[in-house]
């Protein structure tokens, strides 16, 4: 049985040891001058201005939750509608309440302001 899995491990070995090669040959024949500009922390490419425990405005988290759910919402429509002709009407109805459902959700952020960035 294990004859059939040789060109695997045949291939796995061959592509750690190509990577630990590459590596190796890049460590030895590149360039290496450090200096402090290079070994200091920055964010953003420059310095950091302000306590590392400030604390953000909601509306940040906010998008990030909505980009959550909205890329969730894709990521279940993509499965249903492989499967759209086999699964029937029962399944239709509920993928319609779950868009509706979402609707109705970014419609309340849209009307209390919630997508404005000032």
């Amino acid at each position: 049985m294990l004859n059939e899995y040789w060109p695997v491990f045949i291939f796995i070995a061959i592509s750690v040891g190509l990577g630990i090669v590459l590596l190796l040959i890049g460590g030895l024949l590149g360039p290496n001058r450090p200096s402090e500009d290079k070994l200091s922390a920055y964010e953003c490419g420059f310095e950091a201005f302000d306590d590392a425990r400030m604390q953000f405005d909601v509306r940040f988290y906010l998008v990030a939750i909505l980009f959550i759910i909205f890329d969730l919402e894709i990521a279940f429509f993509v499965p249903w509608a492989v499967v759209m002709e086999d699964v029937g009407l029962t399944a239709f109805a509920a993928v319609i309440v779950f868009t509706l459902e979402l609707a109705i959700g970014l419609a309340y952020l849209w009307k209390k302001g919630a997508l404005e960035w000032e």
